[in-house]
This record gives structure tokens, sequence and C-alpha cells, in this order.
């Protein structure tokens, strides 16, 4: 079957956003005076757990008895604080989209196929890196938006590209996954798609046996042939 449609994740994939997301991690625990502070080895393992809630929940399940917890409805606020912390670091720019991601978007765009993210962050962050990396909004940019706080369960579980392939109206068999991360490709693979990887900062000791291409980067050069037959 020919190929249709591309999906991306975000995180990692189409820029390489980890160090904004630990910088507003760390300004918002400043905020809520928590002493809480994440290094980029603490933020390395952390990221095995995908989503930002669960990456809290994580981190202070691991700390000594008597500490500081944050409650479930505590964790959302904090969240959400922290999620405007992050929009707020890439309005000031300064985040650039990884070496081909641009052009291959606007090739795929160009040849007809559609073009959708498959994330687990939320739409806010999805439309905060849009608007710096094109300067236009995320439905301006993609076709189709899945994020995951609108699946049941996040990545490495294949609900969100699931949910990315259903509002294509697509089978898995007509696209193709752009992945960064070992969960990542669990995800994309668990629901049918072929995955191509570039491996990222945070992600680059990864276990990325499952994919199907492991590439520096989008960059032409790099495209496998699937991609160049459907591309052009």
């Amino acid at each position: 079957m020919s190929l249709k449609a591309l999906i991306f994740d975000v995180d990692g994939t189409l820029a390489e956003t980890e160090e904004a997301h630990r910088d507003a991690f760390n300004a918002t625990f400043d905020a809520w005076d928590l002493n809480w502070h994440w290094t980029r080895d603490d933020y390395r393992r952390l990221l095995k757990t995908t989503g930002g809630k669960e990456r809290v929940r994580a981190f202070q399940a691991e700390l000594p008895e008597g500490a500081r917890r944050l409650s479930d409805d505590e964790i959302v606020a904090y969240h959400a604080e922290k999620t405007k912390a992050y929009t707020d670091l890439l309005k000031r720019g300064g985040l650039a989209l990884r070496p081909g991601v641009a052009e291959l978007i606007a090739a795929a765009r160009e040849a007809g196929l559609r073009v959708a993210v498959a994330t687990t962050t939320n739409r806010p962050n999805v439309e905060a890196l849009c608007q710096c990396g094109w300067g236009r909004t995320a439905d301006e940019v993609f076709d189709v938006i899945a994020a995951g706080d609108e699946v049941a369960a996040k990545k490495p579980a294949p609900d969100v590209f699931q949910l990315a392939l259903e509002r294509l109206g697509m089978a898995p068999e007509s696209a193709l996954a752009f992945e960064d991360s070992r969960n990542g490709v669990l995800s994309a693979r668990g629901a049918g798609l072929r995955v191509m990887v570039t491996p990222s900062a945070y992600t680059d000791t990864d276990d990325f046996s499952a994919a199907d291409w492991v590439v520096p980067s989008l960059e032409r050069a790099h495209w496998p042939e699937p991609l160049r037959v459907a591309v052009g």
C-alpha cells in the first residue's frame, strides 16, 4: 500500500525540547517552594516515564518517607503552571526545529501527503512549538493532532497513534511514524506502523531494535526508499 500520511512525535522528534521542559519543571518547583531540582541525569531517567504528571508521580514515589508529596489534585495544578512556564519559554524563541523537519513536512504537503501528530504531550505544548518553529498555528502545520491527554494510556501504549490513524481515516499500512524514543517506537509498532527514528539528546542510548530505520536526522539524505518514493 502506498504511503499517504506521516505521523510525528513532538518532543525530541520535531525539536530538542527536553531541556526547555526540564527548565520549566525546575522553575515551577521553585515557584511552589518544593525544594526539588531535576538534573540532566535525573531527567534522562525520568523520561522513561511518559507524561509530565506521571513523571512527577514517579519522582515523588522515590522520595524518602516524610518528604513533602503532592496530591493528585496538586499535581494537576502544578502541571498546568509548568505547561505555562514551558510555553512562555518557547514564546521567547531560541528553540529551533531539528534538521530536516521543516523540509520534510513541506515536501510531504507538496506531494499531497497528510501530516499528523501523535504525542504524549498536551495540545498547548504542540501549539507553542508550532508557533516557535513555524510561526503558524498547529492546525496550519498539521492535518491531525492526537495528544496524550486525549487517550486512556500514554506511550508505550499504542492509543495515541491509533487515535491519529482514526482521525486520518487510514490504515496503519498507509502511514509512517517518526519517533525519537524507545517508548515511542513501541507505541507506533503497537499501532501497526512502520517507524523511523532520529535519536535525540536524551534518548541516544535507547534500544531502537524494534524500529524500521534509525537515522541521525530527517534531512533528505537520510530518507529511506519508501519515503523518497512517496515524497519525491
